[in-house]
């Protein structure tokens, strides 16, 4: 086998890009219009609003649960069939989810959520897919392009919930099921995508130039605990806080007397700020540092909480806490995310970046599970404002560890 070049490496590394890329595209078409509706299907399935919150809380824990076994796989076995088997079992959970709405079998479409929560476990991987490559110092960058290409799908998906009744009413479905359509569609192909286009794969190449060589694109430092615990715990409540208010949104503004349009022109333009500048937030942490983009997203998602709190009675001021929180947790994410690409030790890289999906989608399940229940009790304003007791933690674990850096270079 010749050795790899750096024309080589360069080469593969735009190609999986290229891939990856087209996959987060395809796939966020078809989830975006399940997520956005899902609130409002479990509702219906259930018959109360107080487990609306039930079919995030399944999806987060269907993307905790694949994390640990994709991470597995991947390291394994590669980045493309890890990421492969992911998207096809989101396929595949789209199915059962038309069964369940078909038959009215609330448990079953719980478990349909679980499914398609593996396709956001490879939503996860994949911005780590991205940086198995990367050159030194643009390791955000590359982080958060493929985050940003989660945009295209995902902003177009919340507006299909309506073409999506509209073609699943033509086959005799009822309401909102004819969204899971769009998702089998979407998610088939990214598997297809994944499987053939992502060739070479990127970490099977990494782990072939640190035995070659000691490349710069493979980082031979050590674990930084400290780096990897902030990262971890800031993915994790910045998750946490972006769901639980998101879950609950479609549900708040319908109960009020949004249309359909309205709900899905919201979670557009939300999801549109979780990934529409993720680029941004790559190039400002690789130049001036993950800490401070952190505590910029942290302002942002406080920010959006209070106007959707205070503002809760009037859309406009819900929809412009969304775009808000859409842009704190874009910023906290890309730049935590870097972080913890940064601190994790080359042996044990994937299994860390595992455990950080894994912590990210459990936080995730457990402030969307709580969601709907404190719906129920204080209301939606009531549930933006405390989730701010989540971004102080944060906040002030980001000034622990700035005291700490500072005081070990005195």
């Amino acid at each position: 086998m010749t050795v790899l070049t750096d024309e080589d490496v360069a080469r593969i590394r735009r190609r999986s890009h290229v891939a990856i890329i087209a996959g987060q595209a395809l796939a966020g078409i078809g989830m975006g219009a399940t997520f956005s509706s899902a609130a409002l299907l479990a509702g219906q399935l259930s018959g109360s609003p107080a487990w609306s919150g039930t079919a995030t809380t399944m999806s987060t824990l269907g993307a905790a649960a694949a994390s640990i076994p994709l991470a597995a796989l991947a390291r394994r076995s590669g980045r493309s069939p890890a990421l492969a088997t992911g998207a096809g079992i989101a396929a595949l959970g789209a199915v059962v989810g038309i069964f369940a709405v078909a038959l009215d079998v609330f448990p079953l479409f719980l478990l349909a959520m679980a499914m398609l929560g593996v396709g956001t476990a490879v939503n996860l991987q994949s911005r780590f897919a991205a940086t198995d490559l990367s050159e030194p110092g643009k390791r955000g960058r590359d982080l958060a392009v493929v985050v940003w290409a989660t945009t295209i799908g995902a902003v177009v998906g919340p507006n299909l919930i309506g073409p999506g009744d509209s073609l699943g009413r033509s086959f005799g479905l009822p309401a909102l099921g004819g969204v899971f359509i769009f998702t089998i569609a979407a998610q088939a192909v990214a598997s297809l995508v994944y499987l053939f286009a992502l060739r070479p794969d990127p970490l099977r190449t990494a782990q072939r130039l640190g035995v070659e060589r000691a490349s710069a694109t493979v980082s031979a430092a050590p674990e930084n605990r400290a780096g990897v615990r902030t990262g971890i715990l800031t993915l994790a409540l910045s998750h946490a806080t972006m769901a639980s208010v998101m879950a609950m949104t479609p549900v708040h503004l319908v109960d009020h007397g949004a249309t359909l349009v309205i709900v899905g022109l919201t979670i557009s333009l939300h999801v549109a700020g979780m990934y529409g500048l993720s680029p941004v937030w790559g190039i400002l942490s690789d130049r001036f540092g993950r800490e401070p983009v952190i505590a910029l997203g942290q302002g942002m998602l406080l920010a959006g909480l209070l106007m959707a709190s205070f503002g809760s009675e009037s859309s406009g001021w819900v929809l412009a806490g969304l775009i808000a929180l859409g842009l704190g947790w874009s910023a906290s994410t890309v730049a935590a995310s870097g972080l913890v690409a940064d601190s994790a030790g080359s042996a044990r890289r994937t299994i860390i970046q595992g455990r950080a999906d894994l912590s990210m989608s459990l936080a995730g399940a457990v402030g969307a599970g709580g969601a709907g229940v404190v719906l129920s009790f204080i209301g939606y304003a009531g549930l933006a404002l405390s989730v701010t007791a989540l971004v102080a933690v944060v906040l002030g674990a980001l000034a622990i560890r700035t005291a700490g850096q500072r005081s070990a270079t005195d």
